[in-house]
Formats: structure tokens, C-alpha cells, sequence
């Protein structure tokens, strides 16, 4: 199944664009994978990522994942580049994540 079969892009309340579920995922559903070219240095879409034994790499999202908006509480969140449901999302629900920074 294409990730377009599972969320899609819209107008959002939070932030300018955001992704929002096309169908229901239930508690640690897999949602989809950030896709995109290696990032070098930060900016728009820029996903970071650290793994277990502290390197970080990131990539600069080229599919529907970068209109991912933060919110808290996040209702998914990354394992690596994979984004999986924290919680059950309806079809309709706007798709959010922690960016880790301090509010």
C-alpha cells in the first residue's frame, strides 16, 4: 500500500500544511517512512535522527511525512525514520509528533 493510501496533505490548524490519516491506524501501527536525499546541515524538512550508539544522521523529506506538524503529546513518533501510531488515530485526524524541542 502507497503511503498517499494512507494519509494525505491538507490545511492545517496547528501549522500552514499538515498530514492527516486516510485511514484508522491503531497503537504502534506502522505509518510510514521518511523518505528523502541525506541532509548535510538543517532546515525545512530536515529530519534528525540518533541511533543507539549516538550517531546522528538526517534526511531532507521529499514525501507526504514533511508536513508532519509537533504538537504535545504527539499522537506518533519515530523509530528511526519509521513513524508509528502512539495512540489509535481516526480517518480525518490530524498526524503530529514531538520535535524535541523546548516549548
Amino acid at each position: 500500500m502507497k503511503l498517499s493510501d494512507r494519509v494525505y496533505s491538507a490545511p492545517s490548524s496547528i501549522h500552514g500544511t499538515g498530514l492527516f490519516a486516510r485511514q484508522k491506524f491503531a497503537k504502534g501501527q506502522y505509518i510510514g517512512t521518511y523518505e528523502g536525499p541525506t541532509a548535510k546541515r538543517n532546515g525545512t524538512y530536515v529530519l534528525w535522527v540518533t541511533d543507539e550508539n549516538g550517531d546522528t544522521t538526517a534526511r531532507s523529506g521529499r514525501n507526504l511525512l514533511r508536513f508532519l506538524n509537533h504538537q504535545l503529546p504527539p499522537n506518533a513518533e519515530f523509530d528511526g525514520y519509521d513513524l508509528f501510531a502512539r495512540k489509535a488515530i481516526k480517518p480525518g485526524d490530524e498526524i503530529t509528533f514531538d520535535y524535541g524541542w523546548e516549548d
